[in-house]
Parts: C-alpha cells; sequence; structure tokens
C-alpha cells in the first residue's frame, strides 16, 4: 500500500499521535511548530498515512537565512513505535517524506533539505539516508549525541546510582539555609535567566538565543503548563538558572546558565536535582539532558578536553545515566546555492571547536 502525505492542523490528532512514539523530543511538538511561527517562520505540519491510518509526523521549518533558503526538519521522521522495528517501513515513510519536501522546497525556493533525525546511530539507518541521496551535513542544529536518565527508579536509587561527587554536593546544598531554589512560569522570569545567560556566554563564547528567542519559547509551552524557569538563590542572589520543558513523559534540560560569584557553592548541583524531581513528580519516565560533547575516546583524550562542552558534558553525566546517539543531521542537495551554505557551516563548525 502506499503512503500518502497530508498536511495536519489539529493539534490533538497530532499530539496523541505522538504519545505513542517511543524517540521523541518537543521539537516535534505542535508548541514547537507555533514557536517557530512565533519567530516568524513558516511551517509545515506532514502526517504520514498509510491507508486511513496515521504511522508517522514531521514538523517541517523554512528557514531563511542570508546565505538562502532551506527546509529543516528537528528529530523526525516520528515514527510510531509498533512500526519502528522496520526498515522497509522506515525506508518508504522517508521517501514519501522527501518527495513530498522537494514539492515544498520548490514552492519556497529552497536550496537545500536538513534533516535532524531522532533514529539511532547504526548501518541500516545510515544506509537508508544514503539510498535516497542524502550526505552527512557540515554541521548540526540540535543534539546528535544526548544523556538520558531513567526515572522510573526511586529518588534514593537515583541519588545511588550518581557519581559520589555529585551526590555529596546535592546532599550539601540541601543543608544549606542560604539556598533557594524557585520554580516559576512567569514570562518576566526568563528576563532574569537571560541576565545569567548572557554572562555565561562572555565566559563559555557560545552563541546565545536572543531574548525575543527566549520569552517566545516560554509563551508557546506556557499556556500548556509545559515549561518552567528555575532560578537558584544565594543569600537572595540568583547565581544558577535554568529552562526546563516537560512533555510527553520526558523532561528536558533546555537551555542553562550560571555564575561563577560564589564557585565553592554548588548552587546547580541542587537546582537540576529539584528539575530532576519535578520531572518525576509530573510523572516523566526519563530526563533528557540535551546535548553533551563526544565520549567514545575517553574523557582524558585531547578531542575530549578541547571541546567547548567538556566541562557541561561531566557536570550532567555525573547524575547518572546513559548516552543517546542519532544519525548525523542528513541534507538532500536541490541546488549548487548549497553550497555556500556548505561553506559557512563549516567555518562556524571549526570557529566553534565543535
Amino acid at each position: 500500500m502506499e503512503f500518502e502525505v497530508k498536511e495536519i492542523k489539529n493539534k490533538r490528532i497530532w499530539e496523541d499521535f505522538l504519545e505513542g512514539v517511543e524517540e521523541k523530543t518537543f521539537l516535534q511538538s505542535f508548541n514547537w511548530g507555533e514557536f517557530n511561527e512565533m519567530m516568524g517562520d513558516k511551517i509545515f505540519r506532514l502526517g504520514i498515512y498509510r491507508g486511513e491510518e496515521l504511522i508517522a509526523t514531521s514538523l517541517v521549518i523554512k528557514v531563511k537565512a542570508k546565505r538562502g533558503v532551506f527546509l529543516f526538519v528537528p528529530h523526525a521522521p516520528s515514527i510510531a513505535s509498533a512500526e519502528e522495528g522496520g526498515p522497509i517501513t522506515k525506508c518508504n515513510v522517508l521517501k514519501s517524506l522527501l518527495e513530498e519536501l522537494k514539492k515544498i522546497a520548490k514552492e519556497e525556493r529552497a536550496a537545500f533539505i536538513r534533516i535532524a533525525p531522532l533514529w539511532e546511530k547504526n548501518r541500516e539507518n545510515t544506509e537508508i539516508f544514503k539510498g535516497l541521496g542524502f550526505k552527512e551535513a557540515p554541521i548540526h542544529i540540535h543534539p546528535e549525541l544526548t544523556w538520558e536518565l531513567d526515572l522510573t527508579m526511586s529518588e534514593e536509587e537515583i541519588l545511588k546510582r550518581m557519581r559520589k561527587t555529585t551526590r555529596y554536593l546535592i546532599r550539601k546544598t540541601q543543608k544549606e539555609s542560604d539556598i533557594k531554589i524557585i520554580k516559576s512560569n512567569n514570562i518576566e522570569d526568563i528576563e532574569k535567566f537571560n541576565e545569567l545567560y548572557k554572562a555565561t556566554k562572555e565566559r563559555q563564547h557560545f552563541t546565545p538565543f536572543s531574548l525575543t528567542y527566549l520569552r517566545n519559547e516560554v509563551l508557546a509551552f506556557a499556556k500548556d503548563e509545559e515549561i518552567s524557569v528555575f532560578l537558584g538563590k544565594y543569600k537572595d542572589e540568583i547565581v544558577s538558572s535554568g529552562v526546563f520543558i516537560f512533555w510527553k513523559g520526558i523532561g528536558f534540560y533546555h537551555h542553562g546558565a550560571s555564575s561563577l560569584k560564589h564557585p565553592k557553592v554548588p548552587v546547580s548541583y541542587r537546582l537540576l536535582w529539584e528539575a530532576i524531581k519535578t520531572a518525576k513528580e509530573r510523572g516523566c519516565q526519563k530526563f533528557n539532558f540535551w546535548g553533551i560533547a563526544p565520549i567514545s575516546e575517553g574523557f582524558k583524550s585531547p578531542s575530549f578536553k578541547k571541546h567547548p562542552w567538556a566541562g557541561l558534558t561531566l557536570f550532567k553525566m555525573g547524575f547518572g545515566g546513559r548516552s543517546r546517539e542519532y544519525l548525523k543531521t542528513q541534507d538532500f542537495i536541490l541546488s549548487n546555492k548549497y553550497w555556500i551554505s556548505y561553506f559557512i557551516d563549516k567555518i562556524r563548525k571549526i570557529k566553534r571547536n565543535l
């Protein structure tokens, strides 16, 4: 039976389908689509049907950059869990999606299609993309390697499996009356996060998201109570902060910021522990720490030590869990204009030491 691609407008149909998808992140949520529209981007919510049955979805974002236009599919296509095991189904889903994306790209004058699949990195999945004419992108936009914690265990078991130092620092902060963690859904508190975020950017030399971006993200998810800004205070001064999304049984550590003003007071450890407990209280079964540096060569390797996320990676891993590695971001070339973006992205990757 042939697959058919249709645009989905109904939020309930979209969200109910994703409930039954095993591998997913909020980047495919209905609200992430609304966030991108708030940012001025055109989006397409595509459903892949087999007859009347919806078996896969893909949020597609039209990206307009100075170097040109391209279509971006973050962490998708999302395939129903019952279908995931079949390489034939995966291939047909991707093939059907690609044909639809080519039509959209022609109408939108896009030079290429970029897909960041949330598919396990293995030979089978690599061959599916390669067989359809994709090539590895020169840079990734969203995490291809993440750290994930199982929340089905008890709090005591989670603590027990942490790195000894992490567990000690959490328990130490619980005895500190000067440390307070505030959970907020107030849009104004994202400005407090942003002040610390800007200071973190100066120290760690990364490219930050704008205040408009952060505000719109909170607005997009707040209406469904799926986002919180955590503020960590020491003696009433904010020294740590984070933005967390809680969606479809998964907690996500999406943004973080911290100050070095009180280096001996580990507020960040307490803040992240409180976020993990909040995710567990909300019924989440997983906690996703978002991106980490490559760890395959070991923590003492020169490549890991030089990576800009090395310290953050060790911090996240201290809470216990396991790594999840997905396919590299894939590009499908539609025009020679693609190579302008390719070389710009290559240079950016070198500059960022990623």
